[in-house]
């Protein structure tokens, strides 16, 4: 199994203690967890992390294209490490986002497909979780 150390290395981010923490933490995560949330949890091991740590590490993740960052929870950004194509889940009740296959293909209007070059798509989809549909 790789590291998360030799994962990262050669993508040119000084690689700290507490950065390498958050990377671990980060690694095959699929709760797609909020800033604050890495923040939270890193920070029991390294309580000299700061926030603006964390923010820094996942825009440098984002611009190196390793993280994705979901804006579909409206409440905070989400940030998820498989980057490989796929759509999103987020229930409406407790905030809970899957990953959904992205098996599902838009047939575009020739005019589009003639005039423009798509070169990523996302799928979100919203409801009810098991849990919350359950209780309502």
């Amino acid at each position: 199994m790789m590291t998360v150390i030799a994962k990262y290395r050669n993508l040119g981010l000084k690689l700290t203690p507490q950065r390498i923490a958050i990377l671990d933490y980060l690694d095959g995560n699929k709760r797609h967890p909020s800033a604050e949330d890495i923040y939270l949890d890193v920070s029991k091991k390294f309580p000299t992390l700061s926030l603006a740590t964390v923010y820094t590490t996942l825009g440098a993740l984002r611009e190196k294209g390793k993280v994705l960052e979901l804006t579909i929870d409206p409440d905070k950004k989400r940030y998820d490490p498989e980057t490989g194509k796929h759509n999103h889940f987020i229930c409406i009740l407790c905030k809970r986002i899957i990953d959904i296959p992205a098996t599902n293909l838009i047939d575009f209007p020739e005019a589009i497909t003639q005039d423009y070059c798509i070169i990523t798509s996302h799928v979100e989809y919203s409801g009810h979780c098991p849990e919350c549909k359950n209780i309502l």
